[in-house]
């Protein structure tokens, strides 16, 4: 759901708020000529008649995606304004979470304001944006809820003159009238430059904005805990946040994903970051307007100004001239001038120009310096210290641009590639892993390419070496900030990783070194199924042993700055939840970080996990607190790395009090974890060897539904999967090579298609079997389960995650999609099974908590009371239209069928708002 970080709220304030909204739309509408839709709407409180709303009605669909968007919003804003309100009144440690109670249990933990400032500039997250493949909603239609937004927050504000209010209510209701006539779906296929252009938004716009509050809101809550500020005073002495990027860089199944458009994104980065350094440094210059008539600066700050434009020769002489006798702002001034510029950009290196931003951010600490050394230190840290955070977080890149691929592709580039050197066994793919890897490290021991760089050795390969062969020009005229990881996707051997290597070296990208080949961009394994991460420590070992592996990591700490090599690891938990249900998925992650961790410092390494969360709880989702509390001691360690992905950035980050909140939680969480960690050195908690057992168990009943004969006819023809395959919903295709079969069906589509049948299979059963057994079998463990529940975060976050699955649930909509199904026995024995798991699982996880759920759970439910009758009717309507478009392309009149797909797909867009989620 939607509103899973919202910790709490005002109940009374949010209907007020969501009442008022849907009257404005109401307004709205019947201004427009449509009354008797006005009267349809979901407004709370009031049951609705099915017998009145219209069948198939593409405009009502419409009106309750805004609905539920207005809704979204009002459970945002209230829950910002009830945040205010209890830091106000109580102070910010009384917020669960955020910095406030964080900074104080710490403190209760014998931590000290020095001890806490030391770790404090080794603490990072890193969000990977990948906006593709889940967000439903056009960015034209984005860019209206943020304006809405932040109108409907001017609303809230008690002093604002008549004028003003009757003026802000009118441009609300413009917007709401511009929203009811934009489409909000894409009737084409999304392009790969929509979907930069909004990830652009987010890294040029939102996050930039966010920063300062977020420092702000720590340095507060640095305060109120009673701690000493002189500890954190230096502006970049706080935790670090940064980004990354898949869109452009991911081809796992994506063939738009060109040579050239990868080297078009990452230019598409650098202009876009050295255009907001270009508009943050000119503000800066508006904000340092200090003549030396009334305030000299130091000798020191004058003769670099003088040293600095001299070298510059005109365009430093230009810039001392612009601002005569305002020392700071001529420094501003060449600065600016020192920012590359496109010329540089496509040439490279040129005099005078920054090479890299950290001599940019370099100048910064030198004007910060000069401000305080003539006491304007408030002006240094009003003015200049947000630029400074800024340039630390978004350099001349704004986000790292990682590779991902699929390790089947690299097999047949390789085998593409032995193919055009001559080679007579060149079924490299079929090899044994003795075979490849004996081939792999012979061919590794010198630098001879297999083919020439201008011939083609196949598409695979032209593809997959061209791709590496853009990384390589990019990093050579500028650096490697912009670079993230080459990830191998569907990682099963240690020779899937050492491949990399040996392409990498077709294009240059392996260099020679006094000690050995060294790959200057780390080559990251993904352990998505079950059984990968069961293997991945092995898998891993034999990766970290390898000597270009350990040169890699050691150069790239090295560079970095790192005290220690770093050896990051991305883990699945989309695929590994399709694939075991989510009790083996969570579980098994668990185990797999754990040994993981072991293995990197068994080699000196500290191992940096990258996890690839999607925005449901069956992909990975859940509040991001408990999430973070959740994970294994000693995996975090002061760094984070996941993916937010498609609609759950929009919902996370669009409006600027919820990402401020979402971000926080992060950077607080993170400090608070590794600290903590740090220190504790906990045997295994005793429910360990339990969770195994659970996980096993729920496994054995999950696999027994998927491979029962005929679930796969049950399931296309039960839930909205060939809709959803037919969607606009980003450009990525729903299978990886276009099989018709359920392992090659994506995780994203698998859960979508569960979660708009409103069953969510996947984020409950067999926990509810395997419970049981627990209770039957070994009944003193699960009375322990039960006592454990609160104390042992793991645990918790298992257990409230299913419990917000079944909760979500409406098994009758299910059973109403269900209907579909023409075959009667096929349906009537795949229901009846998923309806006795779902109450077994609901009866299960009310047994562990001690109490119904109603009581456990009121912010789930009071979210889905509130979304109920209207998604209800919304369902109602799809199953109408999936049924009747199902008959016209059985029957081959495909004209009719096609007519009809735009009313279904705004129907699927419809119910995602609502149930705040795609995939």
């Amino acid at each position: 759901m939607v509103s899973a970080n919202i910790l709490a709220l005002d109940v009374d304030q949010l209907n007020r708020d969501w009442q008022w909204m849907l009257s404005a739309l109401q307004s709205v509408l019947q201004r427009g000529g449509d009354e008797k839709l006005a009267e349809l709407l979901p407004v709370p409180g009031c049951k609705l008649d099915p017998a009145k709303a219209p069948a198939d009605s593409v405009q009502l669909t419409q009106a309750y995606s805004i609905a539920f968007q207005l809704l979204s919003m009002a459970e945002q804003s209230s829950a910002a304004q009830f945040r205010d309100r209890i830091e106000s009144e109580s102070g910010m440690a009384d917020l669960p979470a955020l910095w406030g109670e964080s900074l104080q249990q710490l403190i209760g933990r014998g931590w000290t304001a020095d001890m806490i400032a030391a770790e404090l500039p080794s603490m990072r997250v890193e969000l990977v944006l990948t906006a593709h493949p889940t967000e439903a909603k056009r960015a034209t239609v984005l860019a209206h809820h943020r304006r809405l937004f932040r109108r409907f927050q001017l609303r809230h504000q008690t002093d604002l003159p008549p004028w003003r209010r009757s003026e802000n209510e009118e441009a609300i209701e413009s917007v709401l009238s511009i929203l009811w006539r934009t489409g909000e779906i894409y009737l084409d296929k999304p392009d790969l430059q929509s979907e930069r252009r909004n990830v652009m938004d987010y890294l040029t716009v939102v996050f930039p904005k966010a920063l300062q509050p977020l420092d702000q809101r720590l340095r507060q809550a640095w305060r109120e805990v009673g701690l000493s500020e002189k500890a954190i005073a230096d502006p970049l002495a706080l935790p670090r946040l940064t980004f990354g990027t898949w869109v452009g860089g991911d081809r796992d199944g994506h063939p738009l994903v060109t040579p050239e458009v990868t080297e078009e994104t990452l230019m598409q980065l650098r202009r876009g970051a050295v255009e907001l350094m270009r508009e943050e440094l000119i503000q800066l210059a508006r904000l340092t307007s200090v003549s030396a008539y009334w305030l000299p600066p130091t000798s020191d700050f004058l003769t670099r100004i003088a040293e600095r434009a001299q070298a510059m020769g005109p365009a430093g002489a230009a810039a001392i001239a612009r601002n005569p006798n305002e020392p700071w702002r001529q420094f501003i001034n060449l600065m600016l001038a020192s920012l590359p510029s496109e010329k540089t950009m496509n040439s490279g290196k040129e005099q005078h120009t920054y090479q890299r931003s950290r001599e940019l951010l370099a100048d910064l600490r030198c004007l910060h310096e000069s401000l305080v050394a003539v006491d304007l230190g408030d002006v240094a840290t009003s003015a200049v210290a947000p630029t400074m955070r800024i340039a630390q977080t978004f350099g001349f890149h704004l986000a790292v641009l990682d590779i991902r691929q699929n390790s089947a592709k690299h097999d047949t580039a390789i085998e593409q590639l032995l193919r055009a050197a001559g080679m007579a066994d060149w079924k490299f793919a079929s090899w044994d892993e003795d075979k490849r890897m004996k081939f792999l490290n012979e061919e590794l021991a010198n630098s001879r390419p297999l083919t020439h760089p201008d011939s083609s050795a196949g598409e695979e390969a032209d593809a997959v070496l061209g791709a590496l062969r853009v990384v390589t020009q990019y990093r050579s005229k500028h650096g490697a900030d912009g670079l993230g990881a080459l990830i191998v996707s569907m990682t099963r051997k240690t020779s899937d990783l050492l491949a990399v290597y040996l392409l990498a070296r077709e294009v240059g990208l392996l260099q020679r070194t006094e000690s050995g080949a060294v790959c200057p961009l780390p080559v990251v394994p993904l352990f998505e199924t079950i059984d990968d991460l069961e293997r991945s420590p092995e898998i891993y070992d034999g990766f970290l042993q390898h000597p270009i592996t350990r040169n890699s990591l050691t150069a790239i700490a090295q560079r970095e700055g790192a005290t220690a090599p770093v050896g990051q690891v991305m883990i699945g938990y989309s695929d590994s939840n399709k694939d075991g249900g989510i009790l083996a998925s969570l579980v098994g992650l668990r185990h797999a970080q754990r040994k993981l961790t072991q293995v990197a410092r068994s080699h000196g390494v500290r191992a940096r996990f990258f996890h690839g969360r999607g925005g449901t709880i069956s992909r990975g989702a859940g509040p991001t607190h408990r999430f973070i509390k959740s994970l294994p001691d000693h995996t975090i360690a002061g760094d984070m790395r996941l993916t937010e992905q498609g609609e759950t950035i929009a919902q996370k980050y669009a409006h600027e009090p919820t990402a401020i909140y979402n971000l926080e939680l992060f950077l607080a969480g993170v400090t608070r974890k590794s600290l903590a960690d740090s220190r504790s050195e906990e045997p295994d908690h005793p429910l360990e060897p339990t969770l195994v057992k659970l996980a096993a168990w729920a496994r054995t009943t999950y696999h027994e539904l998927l491979h029962s004969e005929g679930f796969v006819e049950f399931f296309r023809e039960a839930t909205p999967i060939d809709a959803i395959e037919q969607s606009r919903i980003g450009s990525r295709p729903a299978r990886r090579t276009g099989q018709q079969t359920l392992d090659d069906l994506r995780a994203i589509p698998w859960v979508f298609s569960w979660g708009q049948a409103r069953c969510y299979l996947s984020g409950w059963y067999g926990v509810g079997t395997a419970l049981k057994k627990l209770q039957t079998e070994c009944p003193d463990e699960f009375d322990a389960v039960k006592e454990a529940l609160r104390d042992w975060a793991p645990l918790h976050y298992l257990i409230s995650n299913v419990a917000t699955s079944v909760t979500a649930v409406d098994i009758e909509v299910m059973k109403q999609y269900a209907a579909l199904v023409e075959n009667p026995a096929l349906r009537e024995r795949f229901v009846t099974d998923i309806e006795t798991q779902w109450k077994l699982a609901c009866e299960m996880v009310e047994a562990v908590y001690g109490g119904p759920m109603e009581s456990q759970r009121p912010n789930v439910q009071r979210m889905i009371a509130l979304r109920s009758e209207g998604l209800r009717l919304l369902h109602r309507q799809q199953i109408s239209l999936l049924q009747r478009w199902r008959s016209y392309n059985k029957m081959g009149e495909h004209t009719q069928a096609d007519a009809l797909l735009p009313a279904l797909l705004l129907s699927v867009n419809a119910i995602a708002s609502g149930l705040g989620t795609t995939g």
